[in-house]
C-alpha cells in the first residue's frame, strides 16, 4: 500500500497557512506565494462556516487567549473565517503557481465544497476530529487521498478513527500524522518514538508528522525517524496578530527547515545497504586478497598456512574466496606476498 500512495515518495512539505491569513484574502495570496518561494510542495488552509463549527460562548483554548486575548472562541474564528468564492480564487492562485492547494474542512458542508467543487487532490482532517467516527466516514466517503493528524487522541483512539474510515472505503491512501497539539509544543512533550509505534502498527499507511514545537529541529529528527510527510505552521510575520503566528515559522525559517530536510532525506537515503559509487573506486584499494605467505613451488597443495590476506595492488582471490585456493596444487611457483590467482590453481 505504501509504494502506492501519493505521500509515499520523497519527503512531502506541507505549510500550513491555517488561519494565519488573519481572514483576509490578500494575505492568504501572500502566504500561497511565499510558501511557493520557500520550497513547500503544498500550502494548506482551514475552511469552515463558524456557524457549523462552533455554538457561541464556547471559550477559546488557553493559547489562543494569551495570544490573541479572546475568550470567546465563536467570535474569534469568525473573525478569520474566508469565503468559499475567496478558497477558489486561492486554489486557482496557487495553481498559476505550481504548487499545491489544500484545506481542512471542520465540518459537512465545506468538505462538500472542498471535495466536489474545488477538488482539492487530498482531504486533512484535523486532530480534533479524531473521536468523530460520523464525520470520519462522511469524509473516507469522498474517496479522495486523506491525511490525518491524531494529536489529543490516545492509540485506541487512533485504531477507531483509521478504522472508521476504513469501514467505508477499505485500503484507502490514507497518511497518518503524529502531532502534539499545543502551541507552541513544548520539547518533553513531542514524543517522537510514537513515529516507531505508526510505523508497526499501521503496516499499510504513511506515517507523517505534524510540528508545532518552536525551530526546525524537530521536523528533521522527524525525517530521520521515517516521517514521510512533515506540517509546519507557516506566517509571513511572527508578530502579527493572531492565534497561530507566534508557534509558526517566516518564510525564512521556513525554506531553511525545507532545506534541513531535504538534507535529512539525502542522507537517509532508501535504506538499501549497497556499496556507493565513490566506494567502488575505493574498495579495490583496501580489501584483501590471498596472497603466498611465503615462497611456494610449483605443485603445492595449498593449505591455511601457506596463505595470508592483505592489501595488494595484484588481481587475484579475494580474501572471502581462500576455499577456492585451499587444498588446490599451485601450476607455478609463487614469490611471497604474490597473489594467487584462479588460474594458478588445479
Amino acid at each position: 500500500m505504501k509504494n502506492k500512495s501519493v505521500f509515499s515518495q520523497s519527503v512531502f512539505i506541507v505549510a500550513e497557512a491555517g488561519v494565519n491569513h488573519n481572514g483576509r484574502l490578500d494575505l492568504a495570496k501572500r502566504l500561497v506565494a511565499a510558501a511557493k518561494e520557500a520550497g513547500a510542495d503544498a500550502v494548506k488552509f482551514q475552511t469552515w462556516k463558524t456557524e457549523e463549527v462552533i455554538v457561541k460562548g464556547a471559550k477559546t483554548a488557553a493559547y489562543q487567549e494569551s495570544n490573541t486575548g479572546e475568550t470567546d472562541q465563536f467570535d474569534m474564528v469568525k473573525k478569520l473565517e474566508l469565503s468559499y468564492g475567496d478558497f477558489t480564487e486561492l486554489k486557482a492562485y496557487a495553481d498559476s503557481l505550481g504548487i499545491i492547494f489544500f484545506s481542512t474542512p471542520d465540518e459537512e458542508e465545506s468538505l462538500n465544497f472542498l471535495a466536489d467543487k474545488l477538488n482539492v487532490p487530498f482531504i486533512k482532517i484535523g486532530s480534533g476530529e479524531i473521536t468523530n467516527p460520523l464525520y470520519l466516514k462522511k469524509i473516507a466517503a469522498k474517496g479522495k487521498p486523506t491525511i490525518l493528524s491524531t494529536g489529543m487522541g490516545n492509540m485506541a483512539e487512533v485504531k477507531e478513527a483509521v478504522k472508521a474510515i476504513e469501514t467505508v472505503k477499505p485500503n484507502p491512501d490514507l497518511a497518518i500524522l503524529h502531532c502534539t497539539s499545543n502551541y507552541p509544543c513544548p520539547l518533553d512533550e513531542v514524543n517522537l518514538g510514537v513515529l516507531k509505534t505508526y510505523q508497526e502498527t499501521f503496516l499499510d499507511y504513511v506515517i507523517g508528522y505534524s510540528d508545532h514545537t518552536m525551530g526546525i529541529l524537530v521536523p528533521q529528527l522527524a525525517v530521520a525517524s521515517g516521517a514521510k510527510i512533515i506540517e509546519k505552521h507557516f506566517t509571513l510575520d511572527n508578530k502579527m496578530e493572531g492565534p497561530d503566528h507566534i508557534a509558526s515559522l517566516n518564510p525564512q525559517d521556513f525554506k531553511e527547515m525545507v532545506l534541513a530536510i531535504r538534507l535529512v532525506e539525502k542522507i537517509m537515503g532508501d535504506s538499501e545497504k549497497n556499496i556507493t559509487e565513490s566506494e567502488k573506486k575505493i574498495k579495490p584499494v583496501v580489501q584483501k586478497t590471498i596472497v603466498a605467505k611465503s615462497d611456494l613451488a610449483a605443485g603445492t597443495i595449498i593449505t591455511e598456512s601457506d596463505i595470508m590476506e592483505k592489501r595488494t595492488s595484484e588481481t587475484g582471490l579475494l580474501a572471502n574466496q581462500y576455499q577456492q585456493a585451499l587444498g588446490k596444487k599451485l601450476k607455478i611457483g609463487l614469490k611471497k606476498d604474490s597473489a594467487i590467482k584462479a588460474e594458478n590453481v588445479e
